[in-house]
């Protein structure tokens, strides 16, 4: 995918896999935000196919992005990849990167959760989709099958990666964060679903959680596209 590489068409600093993945994160974030003012109108049908599509959006995108690694910003490239200060990456770039993709992992995890949770909670009654003001819980042996499922998924891609690019304790650690996460993702809705027993609350509620997540990491990624690629380009891109 060396085309990935070529000068963006931004006209920045960035490379086209740059451009394509600030593109992506404001085509997804636009979506959602779209979709959360239709769910404020009361318009159950339109909030349900943007915010669909902008999750699954959201998810191919970021598949793209691990499999093909030429997409985003220069998270990993080190110093080179920044032509500001040494103190300005240190004290700036490297929080605002880092909260950033804290929240990437947050917001992956929230995007399935959500769609998973917006189909269970909805009803559609003759024609007309809107949210159902039901008891909505879930059983353990659902969240062990859910964990084991996520467990063998990961530790299967985790395996393929090994054998075409060879053992590395970083991605083992990468793996082994994501499923902490998606672990305490589960834990966390068996006690929110004592909290929200029904339905439609929860789904609102953690709908309006979900919104702010993806808005400040459309806003952090903004932030370290704006530092590379347009006011601290480094030796890179």
């Amino acid at each position: 995918m060396d085309w990935l590489r070529e000068p963006g068409f931004f006209g920045t600093h960035a490379t086209v896999g740059a451009d394509l993945s600030q593109f992506m994160a404001t085509l997804f974030t636009g979506l959602f935000i779209i979709g959360w003012f239709q769910a404020r109108r009361q318009k159950a049908d339109a909030h349900h196919w943007l915010m669909l599509g902008g999750m699954v959006s959201m998810i191919s995108f970021f598949i793209a992005y691990y499999l093909f690694r030429q997409l985003g910003v220069l998270a990993v490239e080190g110093k080179e990849g920044f032509g500001g200060s040494q103190e300005l990456y240190d004290y700036v770039f490297i929080p605002v990167l880092t909260l950033h993709i804290i929240l990437v992992i947050i917001g992956l995890i929230m995007a399935v959760y959500m769609m998973v949770l917006g189909f269970r909670s909805q009803q559609i009654i003759h024609g007309i989709r809107s949210l159902s003001e039901s008891l909505l819980q879930t059983t353990w042996k659902k969240v062990g099958l859910v964990l084991g499922g996520t467990i063998v998924l990961v530790m299967g891609l985790f395996l393929s990666r090994v054998a075409t690019a060879g053992f590395s304790m970083r991605k083992l650690e990468v793996y082994l964060v994501f499923l902490i996460i998606v672990t305490i993702v589960l834990a966390v809705e068996m006690a929110i679903q004592r909290i929200w027993p029904d339905g439609a609350r929860r789904h609102r509620a953690l709908g309006r959680f979900t919104m702010v997540i993806y808005c400040i990491l459309f806003a952090t990624g903004s932030f370290t596209y704006a530092m590379l690629y347009i006011l601290y380009p480094g030796k890179i891109g």
